[in-house]
């Protein structure tokens, strides 16, 4: 089992793969956060569109809106890919990584996945002229900001220690420094 941590990982006896844990994570958290709620956002406040005030542009803000949301995707599978092959784990935190990933995406920022997420969250804002959806983007991102912050952070500091702290020291949180 040791020689393939992202096929099978055995559990508390019970052994579960990883494609099935990683799902389950995806469908209860961002699944939520990018499917369910703008549906229901779309369902319940209708009107609350740009479309009918700015045609013109119809074409324009979706184009913008399926590059963000594809480009957010992407950076997304990404980092759950770069969860189960480098920290042997996923993004709920009731089944963390269980080692520190500062590669691909996160060498640049320590928090990629929940930017990929607010991308598409963007996107979709685009996508269908939503002032619903791009509050909920903007609720998204402060939520998360005060997660890390308060939450994800210091408990990243207690269980990967100097290693995390060396990493926080030089990878800024959210936006890539600039060469």
């Amino acid at each position: 089992m040791r020689d393939r941590p992202f096929l099978l990982v055995e559990r508390d006896g019970l052994i579960l793969t990883v494609f099935l844990r990683h799902l389950l994570s995806i469908l209860i958290l961002p699944f939520v956060v990018v499917v369910i709620l703008p549906y229901w956002l779309l369902t319940t406040y209708p009107s609350g569109t740009i479309w009918a005030a700015a045609p013109a542009l119809t074409w324009l803000s979706r184009l913008l809106g399926a590059v963000l949301f594809l480009g957010g995707l992407a950076l997304f599978a990404w980092c759950v890919s770069l969860f189960a092959r480098v920290g042997r784990g996923t993004l709920a935190p009731w089944d963390p990584t269980q080692a520190l990933v500062a590669v691909g995406p996160y060498r640049y920022v320590r928090n990629p996945m929940i930017s990929g997420v607010a991308l598409m969250l963007a996107g979709e804002a685009c996508l269908w002229g939503s002032f619903a959806i791009a509050a909920l983007a903007a609720v998204f991102i402060l939520f998360n900001h005060l997660y890390f912050v308060l939450l994800e952070e210091p408990g990243l500091e207690r269980r990967f220690g100097e290693s995390y702290q060396v990493y926080k020291a030089k990878v800024p949180r959210w936006l890539p420094r600039l060469k």
